[in-house]
């Protein structure tokens, strides 16, 4: 093969003039010319590479053919239809052309070779040879001469035969593809495109020029010219866009199958080592097979081996809360059954440290989920329904590890914060959740547990039992399939009260509260019951965000216009343990109505907190006549409220009814006894 003449690509800077390219009008152009650029290809690829190979490289070159960002290029006419002026397609036919040229270059030790010198990552085809369908004696001969070619002379035979471009036009694509000497190449491509007998003294047709009559000349008339491809061999050209040369209508044969036999052989033996090498490792030792789903050892120090230590587990005795000043979980005595399963207790500190990849793992929002500084104390371990489950407290978090009783693979690991937990809040921990179900581990201060409808403030509480301070299942809160039908929250008693706690699908369950803030009291008397029974369904909101406590409080009063009885008005204000994030909701309940109304709602706001124990809000309402209301209530240390905007009006004290028209918009502004003003949650 001849040697190639192709210079090193040129600056972005020569073609700056041109116009703009972007990603999509490339992609545009690749997809609906692909191909005829892969057929590009594949003709200017050197035929040394093999008829496969030379497919798959054709391939690889178009596809990468795409700029990665905005790119320039110069405009090179393409001379047939549906290409026209597009700048995308020439702009992708360049680099195809630049990158099939630079795969013909040989390899030197003298720089790094290019990507295209080297064979395809991508497309491979496994176990079959691809080449194009075979074509006759003409296709064959072609193949030959255009294989005795240089590379810039291969691509300017096609792109004088495939595109149909001028020489003038061919020499500027060559140009800018990087071949140095365009003027050798066209010559050279013209020996090539000769036909045997004929000569360059033979009569030929000069061009019409654009709005000139036609005229001929003869050798010995005129000096000789160069004839394009189309004027002289079309028979050639149309051999170029044959079955021959057409990479994506493609044979499958089978590759070497002796050589495949021996190299599957070779890989089940490095199959069969590995096998064993794994097996090895998972014996006991310093292995990472009886730690079961953790992922492998990251570290080896005293400190962290003590915190994967199951013997040095802190285990408080079963009477320590009687005389601690503290009640919170750091006095829970060790429960259950498989408190001495050393094995257990391993896997579960090591799936803490490093859960490994098949380990479900969920955490109550802003938890750290790294594992413990040192040993944590035990809470509980034991079989619970279909699971082994362990417990433990670090002083900051609940650490929940559960696993099937038959297996180590389905682990399931989580977090849930409980710094700072008061005898109200430390008082019951999720121990497991099945079909709809779930189970509570108490504190041992708890003498009594039982189920109660929160909905249903007149309905008793049904007891629970506790065994070893496990309760029997209760349905969890909610309906099912979204539907809000009941709310099931847990009731436990001690020696210092009756307090209610539901869980919001987290490891600590949120403790409720009523009453104004700072004087709360527990949710589980007459009065507050019927507070939260129609915004219990409101607590789906919260779920799943870290809730500490959630607190009721109806802070107003108002008599509805048209003697359509009286509405309350209820603030709710979740805590998180992490201390922001707070949810406040203003609700707004009718007579006779199951639920409430979310009037409005806030986050990270101090409305309705003990340091902002106020709020004012509204809400559009529609008396049975069809009149339509605008309503406001604020806390009742509100001295006026006023209104604006869509709607308009003011009062005095701390509750507003303006006339108002379906959809108003209107803004809400209270001033407060001691001259402070406050603005309604939006």
């Amino acid at each position: 093969m001849q040697s190639q003449d192709v210079a090193p690509r040129p600056t972005p800077a020569a073609s700056s003039d041109g116009p703009v390219v972007d990603v999509e009008q490339a992609e545009a152009a690749l997809v609906e010319h692909y191909p005829r650029l892969v057929r590009l290809a594949y003709l200017v690829l050197p035929p040394s590479l093999g008829r496969n190979r030379r497919v798959l490289t054709a391939h690889a070159l178009t596809q990468r053919a795409l700029p990665r960002g905005r790119a320039s290029a110069s405009v090179i006419p393409a001379q047939s239809t549906g290409r026209d002026g597009d700048p995308g397609y020439s702009f992708v036919r360049l680099r195809v052309l630049r990158t099939a040229l630079e795969a013909g270059l040989p390899l030197t030790f003298k720089a790094w070779p290019k990507r295209s010198q080297l064979p395809p990552l991508l497309p491979q085809v496994w176990g079959l040879r691809l080449f194009p369908r075979s074509g006759g004696a003409d296709e064959l001969a072609l193949d030959q001469r255009l294989s005795a070619l240089s590379a810039p002379a291969r691509a300017a035979y096609v792109l004088r035969g495939l595109e149909r471009l001028a020489d003038g036009d061919v020499h500027k694509v060559l140009t800018a593809a990087g071949v140095t000497d365009p003027d050798a190449a066209l010559a050279e491509a013209d020996r090539c495109a000769e036909p045997e007998g004929r000569d360059d003294a033979e009569v030929v047709s000069a061009r019409r020029p654009e709005g000139s009559s036609t005229v001929a000349t003869s050798a010995s008339a005129a000096a000789p010219r160069r004839r394009s491809a189309n004027e002289r061999v079309p028979a050639q050209n149309a051999l170029l866009d044959s079955p021959e040369f057409d990479p994506c209508s493609l044979q499958a044969r089978p590759t070497d199958l002796m050589r495949r036999r021996q190299h599957g052989k070779a890989a089940l033996v490095a199959a069969a080592a590995l096998a064993v090498c794994g097996a090895l490792l998972g014996l006991p030792g310093d292995g990472w097979g009886p730690d079961g789903a953790a992922a492998p050892a990251y570290a080896q120090n005293p400190s962290a081996q003590a915190a994967l230590d199951p013997a040095k587990l802190t285990k408080v005795a079963p009477t320590a809360w009687q005389s601690s000043a503290r009640t919170d979980f750091s006095v829970w005595p060790a429960r259950g059954d498989r408190t001495d399963d050393r094995a257990l207790l391993r896997r579960a500190l090591a799936v803490w440290a490093r859960p490994g990849e098949s380990v479900r793992v969920s955490a109550t929002p802003a938890t750290p989920t790294g594992g413990p500084a040192g040993p944590p104390q035990l809470l509980y371990a034991g079989t619970v329904d279909t699971a082994h489950v362990v417990l433990l407290y670090d002083g900051l978090r609940v650490v929940r590890y559960a696993e099937p009783k038959d297996a180590t693979s389905g682990a399931a690991l989580d977090f849930g914060r409980a710094d700072g937990a008061t005898r109200a809040e430390a008082g019951a921990v999720v121990l497991a959740r099945t079909d709809g179900n779930v189970r509570y581990l108490t504190a041992p201060w708890v003498t009594e547990a039982a189920e109660r409808d929160l909905m249903q403030p007149r309905s008793g509480a049904m007891d629970l039992g506790l065994t070893d301070g496990v309760t029997a299942p209760l349905a969890s809160p909610g309906g099912q399939n979204g539907a809000c039908t009941s709310w099931n929250v847990l009731q436990v008693t001690d020696g210092s009260g009756t307090r209610l706690m539901t869980d919001l699908g987290e490891l600590v369950p949120a403790h409720l509260t009523t009453g104004k803030p700072g004087y709360t009291k527990e949710a589980s008397g007459a009065q507050a019951l019927r507070t939260w029974a129609p915004m219990a369904c409101s607590l789906q909101a919260v779920r799943s965000q870290g809730v500490r406590s959630v607190n009721a409080w109806e802070y107003a009063r108002q008599s509805l216009p048209a003697a359509s009885g009286s509405a309350a008005w209820v603030c709710t204000r979740a805590e998180t343990w992490r201390g922001g994030g707070a949810r406040v909701l203003a609700q707004f309940h009718t007579p006779g109505g199951r639920y409430g109304a979310v009037a409005a709602k806030a986050e990270n706001s101090p409305a309705c907190g003990p340091r902002d124990p106020h709020v004012l809000a509204g809400v559009l309402w529609r008396s049975e006549a069809g009149a339509w209301y605008l309503l406001a209530a604020g806390s009742r240390d509100t001295a006026s409220i006023t209104v604006s905007g869509g709607v308009s009006g003011s009062a005095k004290g701390y509750l507003l009814a303006a006339e108002a028209k379906q959809g108003a918009q209107a803004r809400l502004k209270g001033t407060l006894h001691d001259g402070r003003t406050i603005d309604g949650l939006h």
